[in-house]
């Protein structure tokens, strides 16, 4: 690969203002802790700061928890990971013409995706195939989740499905018990927010039932708009406005060893004489339509866990996401038959799985063996074939710690799937593929904190509905192998009694081949470093950064290299913040993104600084109210990210007030 010096110039400048900053940052908490005779007025979690940096696994993933959900005030879920090592966003600061790319892998700028980032509910499959300039974005509100889970490249993801090349985006839906405390009794929560670019305005309402201390219920609304918003020369951002019903009901019933619990959620838009090209600025070469989107999950788990064996821990889970777009040519133009075409996508999901803890000698299992049934069904459209995808999975996955430190991880995953659907001269077709995925990993952890890892993984994309009618395609999976290794190293009492410092740095590299998924292109080779960083001080002071530097090409199908086109730029992410124990959080963050020149066509880099301050009452009558204030994009600085097809929005004040009764 060819890394070209020149445009690392600005990250490695950045990395070094990085060091500078944390020994600053590690000598002035120092002193303050000698001031203040031991007081803890730092982290809630030792070892934390805003986020944890998952240094006990060789697998890379990030975990978002809900006080950064919160924190980050995002207007869409795509906006909320991108601070995740290895994320880009497509048009990011709306739900629609929008989307996430993983490694080079996901949305681009013609499609919403490319099968190569899996995207969850409550374990519920969301998105669909190849939409022509619409793509199936995630349409849902960040308010309806606690927790969103990350996996980037291959080797987590054969527990969730195949073909996974980009990661797992894994979102969990809130739980009653999450504000009640588990104790019986009525909880409601409302939140209200609003921002300054261009009149955005939110409002979440959530009501709890502890009906008894087995049985919950809980019930969310929230709202969120905003009309086009400005970039940073107050130039109108066409196409991005929006408004976004969504709402969540969900129960649980626990009786022993036994527990069944069920969730919805619903997301609606609508938009009247909108370009049908949504990832673009105006109507172009296709017209406006009106448009009607719905999307909803359903999820139904059953979970049996006795106590007293260590071998059952059973889930049997029934998922169902159906997405559906309503359109038509709106009244103002001419119409055509893509533009009148609706859309439906509908994946039924059936997954029993085991975990088992298992002890041999001297050697432990953590093994999840399970199996599930899939069907995926499309409905016919114009330029989008319809048809049905019925596949059958089995997995296994185990985590083996052996000897002192030691931990290998494998994991398989055989996939059948059976593709039919009508074609446009009329004719019926069917095929049939198979594939057997699989990889492992392999951890070893010093006794002084130290870790070091490395892992393979191959995996194959089954071919999809979209493809019916290209039969060459219909009987090519396309394949990737994911090489990585890295190091991390996690302690408390780095620099003083009771610091916690978690550092986690992963190189990558991915070979895909036998493409189907992008016109003219055979192959795709990508190298990629990602750094994951945090510290904390007892005082409160607290320090995170991540880093992503990737390069990589593509063949083409007459054998020609070129620049991968969906390379995202190398990035770096710095935030320095402090917390007055529990009353208040203060955070900077520093956006630092390299100028990319790919195939001649070069976008800019940028530094953005974005400012946030939590405020919690602890006593009093404001005791349970959080007060929520930002500001993005704080130097109001006009970018267009190197994916995106639309410049960013310039300045964004943000101000959130909740309230829990």
């Amino acid at each position: 690969m060819d890394y070209r010096p020149g445009r690392k110039t600005a990250l490695l400048g950045a990395t070094a203002l990085v060091s500078a900053l944390m020994l600053q940052t590690t000598a002035s908490a120092q002193e303050s802790t000698e001031t203040e005779e031991g007081e803890f007025l730092g982290t809630l979690t030792l070892g934390e700061s805003k986020r944890e940096v998952q240094t006990d696994t060789a697998k890379p993933v990030t975990v978002i928890d809900q006080e950064e959900i919160e924190d980050r005030q995002a207007g869409t879920i795509a906006e909320l990971i991108d601070s995740v090592p290895g994320v880009s966003l497509v048009n990011g600061s709306t739900p629609i013409g929008s989307g996430i790319n993983i490694r080079g892998f996901g949305a681009n700028g013609t499609y919403g995706t490319d099968q190569k980032v899996a995207i969850q509910v409550d374990g519920a499959s969301v998105g669909s195939e190849e939409l022509y300039r619409i793509g199936t974005q995630l349409y849902t509100d960040p308010y309806l989740y606690k927790s969103v889970e990350v996996i980037r490249g291959t080797v987590g993801s054969f527990e969730y499905g195949s073909g996974i090349i980009g990661g797992v985006v894994r979102l969990e839906t809130i739980d009653a018990s999450d504000m009640t405390g588990g104790e019986t009794g009525l909880s409601v929560r409302q939140t209200l927010g609003g921002s300054t670019n261009m009149d955005g305005f939110n409002s979440s309402t959530t009501v709890a039932l502890q009906a008894t201390e087995n049985l919950e219920f809980l019930a969310n609304y929230s709202w969120r708009e905003q009309h086009d918003q400005e970039d940073g020369d107050d130039n109108v951002i066409s196409n991005s406005a929006f408004e976004l019903p969504s709402y969540l009901l969900k129960a649980k019933y626990s009786l022993g060893a036994h527990s069944l619990s069920a969730s919805y959620t619903n997301t609606e838009t609508s938009e009247r004489d909108k370009p049908y090209d949504s990832f673009g600025l105006g109507g172009g070469f296709f017209g406006n339509v009106d448009r009607d989107t719905t999307s909803e999950t359903i999820s139904v788990a059953y979970n049996y866990n006795p106590v007293s064996n260590d071998l059952i821990d059973i889930d049997a889970i029934y998922s169902y996401a159906n997405q559906e777009i309503d359109q038509d040519c709106s009244a103002a133009g001419p119409c055509m038959g893509l533009l009148a075409a609706d859309h439906q996508y509908e994946t039924t999901k059936f997954t029993v799985k085991n975990t088992a803890f298992i002890q041999t000698g001297a050697l432990t299992h953590d093994l999840r063996t399970g199996v599930e049934y899939i069907q995926k069904e499309r409905e016919d459209a114009s330029s989008a074939p319809g048809g049905e995808d019925d596949r059958i999975a089995v997995f296994v996955v185990d985590e083996i710690e052996f000897l002192q430190g030691w931990t290998f991880a494998p994991a398989l995953r055989y996939e059948t799937s059976d593709v039919e659907g009508t074609i446009d001269d009329g004719s019926d077709v069917s095929y049939d593929n198979d594939a057997l995925m699989g990889g492992a990993s392999l951890r070893y952890e010093f006794d002084n904190g130290f870790a070091l890892f490395g892992s393979y993984a191959y995996t194959e994309s089954l071919p999809i509905i979209d493809d019916l009618e290209n039969e060459v395609y219909m009987e090519q999976p396309e394949v990737a192998e994911t090489v990585e290794f890295g190091g991390s190293y996690d302690r408390i009492g780095v620099f003083g009694e009771d610091d916690s410092l978690a550092l986690k740095a992963n190189y990558y590299h991915t070979d895909h081949e036998d493409n189907t998924s992008y016109s003219g292109v055979e192959s795709v080779e990508l190298d990629g470093l990602e750094l994951e960083g945090s510290y904390a001080r007892p005082g409160g002071a607290y320090v995170d950064v991540n880093a992503n530097i990737v390069d990589g090409e593509e063949t083409s199908t007459t054998g020609m290299v070129t620049d991968w086109s969906n390379l995202p730029a190398d990035s770096l992410r710095l935030t320095v913040g402090k917390r007055f124990g529990r009353l208040a959080d203060l955070s900077g963050e520093v956006v630092a993104v390299d100028e990319i020149t790919i195939n001649d066509s070069k976008a800019p880099g940028y530094v953005l600084l974005n400012l946030r301050t939590t405020v919690s009452p602890q006593e009093g009558v404001l005791k349970g109210t959080a007060f929520r204030f930002g500001i993005e994009n704080v130097f109001d600085q006009r970018y267009t990210p190197n994916l995106a097809t639309r410049p960013a929005p310039g300045r964004n004040i943000k101000f959130t007030v909740s309230k829990a009764f």
